[in-house]
């Protein structure tokens, strides 16, 4: 089994923020893959299906960005997950505004969410797929929780369905297909 984590904040004051983009990609591929994503289980938001005969599953944390660890641990103990089965979406303001990074393990970057992950699972060997959110404008808090300028709400719809063709490449191909594919143009 698969496991895709969307990071974000939960409620209608954080929909369509920076920080919620992770969110956006696990509703894009839910809508893609019919998978009901109405279930509370795992601190979280969470659906479970198929992807082109694989067995995925899908989770919006909703313990808010800095505790998604948590609910990634809960799902992880729950279906004995092997930490290269695990991809979290997320934000990253360090990337230029829709430009996507995979990786395969690495350090949180100063993600609050990430962090949390890493601290929680004890390692940092499980895939993340970053999409770019563009450098603050201001303070980094007030930045991530804002709303995208109606510029910019194109360009980061068209991130989140590439981000989401990255993830079914994943799936199906595993992380170094995807990273040759899809990480273009962006420097590690």
């Amino acid at each position: 089994m698969k496991l895709v984590v969307g990071l974000g904040n939960p409620g209608p004051r954080y929909a369509g923020t920076r920080h919620n983009v992770g969110f956006e990609v696990v509703d894009e591929l839910a809508r893609r893959w019919q998978i009901g994503m109405g279930a509370e289980k795992f601190h979280g938001w969470f659906g479970l299906g198929e992807y082109q005969s694989e067995r995925v599953g899908l989770l919006k944390p909703t313990t808010y960005m800095n505790r998604s660890g948590q609910a990634v641990l809960a799902a992880g103990q729950f279906y004995k997950l092997e930490l290269q089965d695990l991809m979290v979406v997320v934000d990253d303001h360090a990337l230029p505004l829709g430009k996507l990074r995979i990786r395969k393990s690495g350090s949180s970057g100063g993600h609050n969410g990430l962090e949390d992950i890493v601290a929680r699972l004890g390692s940092d060997e499980w895939c993340r797929l970053r999409i770019g959110i563009d450098e603050p404008v201001g303070d980094m808090k007030n930045y991530v929780l804002s709303g995208f300028a109606e510029s910019e709400k194109p360009v980061i719809k068209a991130s989140v369905c590439r981000a989401a063709d990255a993830v079914e490449c994943w799936v199906m191909q595993g992380p170094d297909q995807a990273m040759n594919k899809f990480n273009v143009g962006v420097e590690d």
